[in-house]
């Protein structure tokens, strides 16, 4: 029986785990903080070491059993084996918040090479991580807001519906009988979450030697910026209404409004959305997964190339999906604003990849941008080819179902070095606008991916490229039209 890999993904959590933990070991150690469960600087590095230490003794244990075990039984105690672990994580990782816990609910969805039982377990952590009690989250609320819950709402459930990395949801009524969702920030988190990425330069500064063509410093500080942005639900809110305010009416894409007399920096009020969850709707038919997805698309290039901004945070935890066709966008905590002059960075690449296919004019774009290093001893052919990946979805007209297995390829396009394109790999860069970019892209397939996922994605981007800007090309791009003339007709802002 062959090797099993180690998926992308999850090498890039335990990346990520063990840069954090050899620089807490490398940090004072003093220092508490009394809500978060392991928000101290020693606390958090004892239970990641804890968790690799159970980890490497259970492999020991591991490969001692499969010695003389046949072919079958090994592949039975590999299975038990990665579940067993994936369940260790998922539970210190839960515990612990923050970015940690952000590491394992990227690798749930990111990798679709992740064996089932594994991915199943991290999965876990995409809405229901433990919560904190409902004393304290009434305690948090009443430090913002000067009253405690019970006195602010008419109605108020001290036992929270969703529960995630940097805070937990709990559900309320108010005195004008508006039912509301809230939000309360973990106490302790910001000093959890600001030790994380104290340690993030050690991981990319790794990540250098192996990807020469990398320049850490900018893709740090883009990363430590837009990360350290989630801690501020003023903020949040602000672009949460941004988004409200630019879907207003829409007939499929709904963002909830926010309540900002029930807001502050660490308590977020908006409307309650309700619907189903995506698990149900990647256990639906194919038009409903159709459907989903095509909304899921059009609201994430209609918000790039439209509004210029992004909620950089696409996963499956963050979409309800309503009896009406609606589907309510969730968690607007890490959104990136572009520039006028990224957008037609990214709005180039795809006119020259997609329509002109001149590979010396890309290339020389990508190294204008700073995408690839100047020089890099490859072909023109040979840097559009590689490119070309991320943009065959949009290559031709016609429907294309997005599969698991393209999304996992589009992961290794980035990461792997043992392919065909490794060399080049070494050559390429991140710049700071394409961090989110990125994240955005790689999220988007994945979940994607899991809803098997077809349409005629080429037409429906023609509608959203501004270089194009065509008809629609569906019903739901008719239905969109319609309401932008509506729109237009009102005077109201038209991304």
């Amino acid at each position: 029986m062959s090797r099993p890999r180690l998926p992308l993904a999850a090498a890039v959590v335990v990346a990520g785990v063990a840069a954090v933990a050899v620089a807490r070991r490398r940090r004072d150690r003093a220092g508490d903080a009394p809500v978060v469960t392991g928000s101290s600087t020693l606390s958090r590095n004892a239970r990641i070491g804890a968790v690799g230490a159970r980890s490497a003794g259970r492999y020991a244990a591991h490969v001692a059993r499969r010695t003389f075990a046949d072919a079958e039984r090994r592949e039975a105690l590999e299975q038990e084996f990665q579940l067993r672990t994936a369940d260790d994580v998922v539970a210190t990782l839960g515990n612990m918040k923050g970015a940690m816990m952000k590491l394992g609910q990227m690798a749930s969805y990111l990798d679709q090479g992740l064996p089932e039982p594994v991915r199943e377990a991290l999965s876990q952590l995409r809405s229901d991580a433990p919560p904190m009690s409902g004393e304290l989250a009434a305690q948090a609320i009443e430090r913002e807001l000067g009253q405690p819950p019970d006195r602010l709402f008419a109605e108020w459930d001290p036992v929270p519906i969703a529960s995630a990395s940097i805070g937990q949801v709990h559900r309320a009524l108010t005195h004008d009988e508006r039912a509301v969702a809230v939000k309360v920030q973990y106490p302790g988190i910001d000093a959890a979450i600001r030790s994380d990425l104290s340690s993030v330069g050690l991981l990319f500064t790794s990540m250098g030697a192996v990807y020469p063509g990398l320049e850490p410093g900018p893709l740090i500080e883009e990363l430590k910026s837009r990360l350290a942005e989630e801690l501020d639900y003023g903020l949040e809110a602000r672009n949460q209404a941004a988004f409200a305010d630019a879907f207003r009416g829409h007939p499929f894409i709904h963002v909830p409004d926010v309540v900002p007399e029930l807001s502050t920096d660490r308590v977020l009020t908006s409307e309650l959305a309700v619907g189903e969850p995506f698990e149900t709707i990647v256990a639906s038919d194919q038009a409903t997964r159709d459907r989903a997805g095509e909304i899921i698309y059009r609201f994430v290039f209609r918000s790039l190339y439209g509004l210029r901004m992004f909620n950089g945070d696409p996963h499956p935890g963050n979409y309800l999906f309503g009896a009406d066709g609606r589907v309510t966008f969730l968690d607007f905590g890490l959104v990136k604003h572009f520039t006028e002059g990224e957008l037609a960075d990214f709005s180039s690449m795809v006119e020259e990849v997609s329509f002109r296919r001149d590979p010396a004019r890309f290339r020389a774009l990508i190294e204008r941008i700073g995408l690839l290093r100047a020089g890099a001893p490859f072909t023109d052919d040979q840097v559009m080819s590689y490119f070309a990946h991320f943009y065959a979805l949009v290559d031709e007209r016609g429907p294309t179902t997005i599969t698991p297995e393209y999304a996992s390829a589009t992961v290794r396009q980035i990461f792997d070095q043992s392919g065909p394109d490794g060399d080049l790999l070494k050559a390429t860069n991140v710049p700071p606008s394409f961090v989110i970019i990125q994240r955005i892209n790689l999220g988007l397939y994945a979940i994607l991916g899991e809803l098997n996922a077809t349409a005629d994605w080429r037409g429906i981007s023609e509608e959203l490229w501004p270089f194009v800007a065509g008809g629609p090309n569906t019903p739901l791009g008719e239905e969109e039209a319609d309401w932008r003339a509506r729109r237009t007709r009102d005077g109201a802002p038209v991304g």
